[in-house]
């Protein structure tokens, strides 16, 4: 598990702005000294300091974030000699990747990529040495690890790597023995993968990793309404345009008959309703209706938290906005 995940983060983000150790310390008025510790990992974060930290550099929440991912508490358990059989030891590594998964919707992929790889490293080796009641909980924690740093390399645009990385999060999620978790897993990185072809320019692997996740057994019905729509995406710019109405189709029934049950899962903690809006948007996109594009396009960006405006991805639903009101006009 890697602790010291707030100190990295602060620390780059420092590097990036050029703002140093007494820089900092004057802005937010604690001591250097102190200060250095903290970063270090040789002194708890405190809430205030964690706070102070995250205002001065512009983390958008993300700081807090990590540095309220673990107690003292549970870096003792999951450092403790029999940890790999402990189950709330699992609990404690889930909620600092769960913490992660939170700063990546404001920090960029370039800054959260170094301290993930240390925390996957950790979460594969936790798992391969988990047993008992440990064993399939630490699996989940490691396939969903994995994942999340797949995505992370999509997102930074290293796409070598991320192919690679996402083929190991499929894996691990299709050996997990809940048939449900596995599916939401495997259903999430296939979707991962069309992602990648999209940033590849690739229509036809959109419309095969988007298609794939679309039939992965285990699915829940918001995973299935995005990998419809961003599927038919991939088969409209290839020219097939009934595939791609078709799947369109399949979407919107699934949206309509998406009720208070159907929660977005863990895995998958941004679907909604409303987020989906986004990815109908690039479906109509594709099949050259730019007035619904742009409408879905809008309603989704407005649909989403204020401090995730800033991110990375959302970046790119804006870019197709831009496009379907350029395709409008």
């Amino acid at each position: 598990m890697c602790v010291d995940g707030f100190g990295d983060h602060a620390k780059r983000l420092m590097a990036a702005q050029g703002v140093s150790l007494r820089d900092l310390s004057a802005r937010i008025r604690f001591d250097a000294g102190y200060l250095s510790k903290v970063l270090a990992g040789k002194r708890p974060v405190s809430a205030a300091v964690a706070r102070a930290v995250d205002d001065a550099l512009g983390a958008g929440g993300g700081l807090v974030a990590l540095a309220g991912s673990a107690t003292a508490e549970d870096r003792d358990r999951v450092a403790h000699r029999g940890a790999h059989r402990d189950p709330a030891a699992v609990a404690a590594l889930a909620s600092v990747l769960a913490a992660a998964r939170r700063a990546d919707d404001v920090l960029p992929a370039r800054v959260m990529i170094p301290t993930v790889t240390a925390q996957v490293t950790q979460l594969r080796r936790f798992a391969a040495e988990a047993r008992g009641a440990a064993a399939e909980p630490a699996a989940y924690v490691a396939a969903e690890g994995v994942q999340f740093l797949g995505w992370l390399h999509a997102e930074g645009g290293h796409h070598p790597t991320a192919a690679r990385v996402l083929a190991e999060a499929e894996a691990r999620a299709d050996a997990l023995a809940d048939a449900h978790a596995g599916g939401v897993l495997a259903a999430q990185a296939a979707n991962f993968r069309g992602y990648l072809a999209r940033q590849q320019d690739n229509p036809r692997g959109m419309a095969r990793w988007f298609g794939a996740a679309y039939h992965t057994p285990g699915a829940t019905p918001l995973q299935r309404v995005g990998d419809a729509v961003q599927a038919a995406h991939g088969w409209a710019l290839m020219g097939e345009r009934v595939e791609a109405a078709r799947l369109m189709g399949h979407a919107g029934e699934l949206l309509d008959s998406a009720g208070e049950g159907d929660q977005a899962p863990g895995a998958a903690y941004w679907l909604s309703p409303e987020f989906s809006r986004l990815n109908l948007g690039l479906g109509h996109l594709g099949l050259g209706d730019h007035d619904q594009a742009a409408a879905h396009l809008r309603a989704g960006l407005a649909g989403l938290p204020a401090e995730w405006h800033g991110s990375e991805w959302a970046a790119e639903y804006r870019g197709f906005l831009a496009q379907a009101e350029a395709g409008h006009a």
